[in-house]
């Protein structure tokens, strides 16, 4: 609060923060506000410095600045910035795994679910054709019952006229048990 009422705060623009090369950090910032065309040399200068940290910060980094990508880029694929980039250590991060992760899920409950709407359309299917089946068996029996000749039952049902006499014969078998 005595900063404020001395006078002693300022404020500055992301496109005026200082060019630090050696700064994670600001580097960083200056990323947000960076035109397209510098992006690549902004990306090398901060891979540069997360190179630069102890082995146990620089995964930690080098997730900072694929974030800050994404964000930057939210529409472009991974696979595009990660060429466009050069940054062929993105896999081993956490963020890369859990983005992965997610987008293996998700594929998978998608196509889950298409799998199980393909399976009731193609129930449906086969239930309505083994029905309409039955229904000609049906019909075609009642006809032979009836005293119509094969070809004829044949013809009114569709059948083939060696289904019609593998019916009749099955139903001459059946009324003699």
């Amino acid at each position: 609060m005595q900063q404020v009422q001395a006078g002693n705060l300022r404020s500055f623009y992301l496109d005026e923060t200082p060019n630090t090369p050696n700064s994670i950090g600001l580097g960083l910032v200056r990323l947000v506000v960076e035109p397209e065309a510098n992006v690549p040399q902004r990306i090398r200068q901060l891979e540069r410095c997360a190179r630069a940290l102890p082995v146990a910060q620089q995964r930690n980094a080098i997730e900072l600045i694929e974030q800050a990508l994404v964000y930057k880029f939210p529409k472009r694929p991974w696979r595009e910035l990660e060429v466009m980039f050069g940054l062929t250590e993105w896999k081993q991060t956490r963020f890369y795994q859990e983005v992965s992760a997610e987008g293996y899920q998700k594929g998978r409950q998608e196509g889950r679910q298409e799998g199980r709407q393909e399976g009731r359309q193609e129930g449906r299917q086969e239930g309505r054709q083994e029905g309409g089946q039955e229904k000609q068996l049906e019909i075609a029996l009642k006809l032979l019952e009836l005293g119509s000749s094969i070809e004829l039952v044949a013809e009114g049902t569709g059948l083939s006229v060696e289904q019609v006499q593998q019916l009749q014969q099955h139903s001459d078998q059946s009324s003699q048990n």
